[in-house]
């Protein structure tokens, strides 16, 4: 039996790690991807996850397979295509040390999966089902989540959903907006950032938080504010934890990252979401806050994830 399943993307980062005179970055491949940066902190913090994806049957995907499974995720999910590559995403930083994304997926891997490959049995087996909207931007992965996601929420799975808006990949962000209030509506514990919060509402993350209650009936929001911390709020209550001051490199995956050490605190507790209390959302805030914000002193995200003596070492 497995903890969490995740469906969606596994690929590179070129993570950037300096540059030139003429402005032109050195970038060092680290294996991420939202989902299975997601899973790696769930993995390291004790839960049992499997992942359901698709690389290309080349070098990137070969490395990645091997990645995911050292870091202990399940990886018989994860289908091998010899037609398409392994996608990658370029990182670089503008003078302010703002991220932007570069995809080479016209198409890549992860949105070639098809739901005829999908290992539905993992799914069965697990208490949790998570995805993101990355898979939604294209056919046929697109359809192979919202068939996944509907499989999943008939087999009575808590369903958790992080938006992860990644603009550049959206024909028009009207459509990134539809698909993510999907997700939405779908959702019983929602991880999103206070710009997505502004993207879809253009309110701050205390309005957003109670209109994911009110109006998509989520049993859990978690609202991520960089570096400023996160709320987490259900209909009862409410937590807001500030980040840790930190030696910071790259943000990359500590999105991911929170979510999957939120959830790993929140299956340690063993209640529902909307049963949890103001001690236990505090536990998980400061947690999840703490290791995301440990992750951003590495490069990546899969292998960025600290370790839990460290986290719970500036958690006391």
């Amino acid at each position: 039996m497995y903890n969490v399943v995740a469906l969606g993307e596994l690929l590179i980062d070129f993570a950037p790690v300096s540059t030139d005179e003429n402005g032109y970055p050195t970038l060092a491949a680290k294996p991420g991807g939202a989902p299975t940066n997601f899973l790696a902190a769930l993995t390291k913090y004790g839960a049992k996850t499997a992942l359901l994806s698709k690389v290309g049957n080349d070098a990137f995907g070969k490395l990645l397979i091997k990645t995911t499974a050292d870091v202990g995720i399940e990886t018989s999910g994860i289908a091998r295509d010899d037609t398409v590559f392994t996608t990658l995403a370029f990182v670089t930083l503008d003078e302010f040390g703002e991220r932007s994304f570069s995809f080479a997926r016209k198409p890549g891997a992860d949105i070639c999966i098809k739901y005829e490959e999908l290992d539905l049995s993992l799914i069965d087996n697990t208490e949790i089902f998570h995805f993101g909207t990355l898979s939604l931007t294209n056919e046929p992965a697109k359809s192979a989540t919202i068939k996944a996601v509907e499989y999943a929420k008939n087999a009575g799975k808590l369903i958790t959903f992080d938006p992860n808006l990644r603009e550049s990949l959206w024909d028009c962000l009207e459509n990134a907006k539809a698909q993510i209030l999907w997700g939405l509506e779908h959702a019983d514990i929602v991880k999103i950032s206070d710009d997505e919060v502004k993207f879809l509402w253009g309110c701050d993350e205390h309005i957003g938080a109670e209109k994911l209650l009110n109006e998509y009936n989520v049993k859990l929001a978690m609202v991520t504010c960089g570096a400023k911390g996160a709320l987490l709020q259900t209909t009862k209550t409410s937590a807001f934890a500030k980040c840790p001051q930190v030696k910071q490199v790259d943000t990359t995956g500590a999105g991911d990252i929170f979510g999957g050490s939120a959830i790993s605190r929140f299956l340690k507790i063993g209640k529902n979401p909307e049963d949890l209390c103001d001690r236990d959302l505090e536990g998980i805030a400061k947690f999840a806050t703490t290791a995301a914000s440990l992750s951003t002193e590495k490069f990546g995200g899969i292998l960025s994830v600290p370790d839990e003596p460290d986290v719970l070492a500036l958690t006391k």
